[in-house]
């Protein structure tokens, strides 16, 4: 009489007891975690800049030369909650796919599934989003989990592949269809990343015996069905990386107008109160006309027409979040810049009208303050 054959989890644990990448995986994911609460990042959520500034993947950074992001996003959570569903997530899977395709396939796995979302969240997001998170790679783990038991079906005990392989589905199509009516998660990824594990996985698959030297014996490398995988999965790639929009704007001259943004609204509070003392002074001491003429040409006109030339010669997008400030901002140092000069002009002519009339244009101008000089960054994606 033949033995009922042992369950799948107990003949993966048999021929690999340990996950050494799966609980490494989890454990920089912690470790990222926790150095980004002693950065500044919030426990149960963190602000765009922190996100930016440890590496998650936006658009018009991402675009800009910082490609980089499309791996370093994989490892950034924007809370604990965020965090914590990931990384069960990933332990739940990756302690079967780990065993089933050995650590090294399974981390090549998961780190293509992982780029891969990213990729196609580059494109479904449309530069308005910054996103993070590992759930990606987690999908393109759950991918490759069907795609395994599809191949093992009939060494498998029909209830245990029942369970197995319609539970990872149905988690992964749940995950997909509420990532569609929700807002605020990035579900590119999601699906970039179940796509790249499904293919991968079918590419990489090896029959549960093919460890034993019999195994190794009587299978070949590849089939024809895995390099038609790993074809369609190269393809994928390819026409992703080809796909990718042009930035909307770039994210080195957004943060250069921030700068210079701010730059200039301090300079201006500085001009402002300079402009009141020298008048102020002026009637104190008696000056005449032309030596406040001349102060106010050098230390008020000057700087307002070096400002007005700094603003002037950026290079910003219209869509870049700076853009409506960087315009006001022009149009303010050039009305201060003019009633300055116009104020120099009627002192010296001594023309109580036209000091009267700057004066008045001066106030015209209003006050740079309404407008902040670090525009609202998009909204966040966690996955």
């Amino acid at each position: 009489m033949t033995a009922a054959p042992l369950p799948l989890i107990d003949q993966l644990t048999t021929r690999r007891p340990r996950i050494p990448v799966t609980v490494v995986l989890i454990a920089l994911n912690l470790a990222v975690f926790a150095a980004m609460l002693a950065g500044g990042a919030g426990l149960w959520h963190s602000q765009n800049g922190v996100q930016l500034a440890w590496g998650a993947n936006f658009g018009p950074a991402t675009k800009d030369g910082q490609w980089w992001r499309l791996g370093s996003a994989m490892f950034l959570h924007f809370g604990l909650l965020h965090l914590g569903m990931n990384m069960a997530s990933l332990f739940d899977g990756g302690r079967l796919v780990e065993r089933m395709f050995g650590p090294l396939r399974f981390l090549a796995i998961y780190v293509l599934s992982g780029l891969t979302g990213n990729l196609l969240s580059l494109i479904v997001q449309g530069d308005r989003a910054v996103s993070g998170g590992a759930s990606g790679a987690i999908f393109g783990v759950y991918g490759a989990l069907l795609a395994f038991l599809w191949q093992q079906r009939d060494t498998l005990d029909r209830r245990e592949f029942v369970r197995l392989f319609w539970g990872a589905g149905l988690f992964a199509a749940i995950t997909i269809v509420l990532g569609l009516n929700i807002p605020g998660i990035d579900n590119g990824a999601h699906i970039g990343g179940f796509i790249s594990g499904l293919l991968a996985g079918a590419a990489l698959v090896r029959p549960l015996d093919a460890d034993s030297l019999l195994g190794r014996y009587r299978q070949p490398l590849a089939s024809h069905g895995q390099w038609l995988a790993g074809g369609a999965l190269a393809l994928l790639i390819a026409v992703l990386i080809v796909a990718i929009p042009a930035p909307r704007y770039r994210w080195s001259e957004e943060l250069m107008a921030r700068n210079e943004i701010s730059d200039f609204i301090g300079q201006d509070r500085q001009l402002v109160r300079r402009w009141q003392a020298l008048i102020g002074d002026a009637q104190r001491s008696g000056a005449s006309f032309d030596e406040l003429a001349g102060r106010i040409e050098n230390e008020i006109a000057a700087p307002y027409q070096q400002g007005f030339d700094d603003l002037s010669e950026l290079q910003l997008s219209p869509s870049a979040p700076s853009a409506p400030t960087l315009s006001a901002l022009r149009q303010y140092a050039e009305a201060r810049r003019d009633a300055s000069r116009a104020l120099v002009d009627g002192l010296r002519a001594h023309d109580m009208a036209a000091v009267r009339d700057a004066l008045e244009a001066a106030s015209r101008a209003g006050s740079p303050a309404p407008q902040s000089p670090s525009p609202r960054t998009p909204a966040p994606r966690p996955r």
